[in-house]
């Protein structure tokens, strides 16, 4: 949740932003932060450069929680949730990656520690899954998807 609320300060955007207004709070924070504008002595180079880098990754990251990205990707989100089962999970802070036996990784955010001690301890992981985690947490597919398990 910090990660998002990061972003959504730097982009000056809110929950449901539609995409367009995403898009061009992006622009000007990459017209701004551009590494180009700054001599390679100046010091606020290296700044810009770390800014750039924050702009480029906040801004796929926001698009890909984004409710217009979600209700695009819904229907094959309900396939994988429905018809795959839970083939390994990692949870780091407040994010649960779950690894789907179809190849699908998700990534949900919000997930307390002790919420996740009780999806490890439960013998049901996919049931507890969808009553805690698919139905109501912040949630995006991961840039990285898991070779299918034979």
């Amino acid at each position: 949740m910090k990660r998002i609320n990061e972003y959504k300060k730097l982009f000056n955007v809110d929950k449901d932003t539609d995409l367009k207004v995403l898009k061009k709070s992006y622009r000007n924070l990459v017209k701004e932060w551009h590494p180009d504008k700054f001599q390679a002595d100046d010091e606020k180079a290296a700044l810009a450069d770390e800014m750039g880098r924050k702009v480029i990754d906040g801004y796929h990251f926001l698009v890909s929680i984004n409710p217009q990205t979600i209700n695009a990707n819904s229907e094959d989100y309900k396939k994988t949730i429905t018809t795959a089962g839970i083939s390994d999970f990692n949870h780091k802070g407040q994010v649960l990656e779950l690894v789907f036996t179809d190849g699908a990784t998700y990534e949900y955010f919000g997930v307390s520690k002790p919420l996740f001690q009780k999806f490890v301890n439960t013998d049901k992981q996919l049931r507890f899954a969808k009553r805690n985690f698919f139905s109501g947490l912040t949630y995006r597919k991961s840039k990285r998807d898991a070779a299918v398990v034979a």
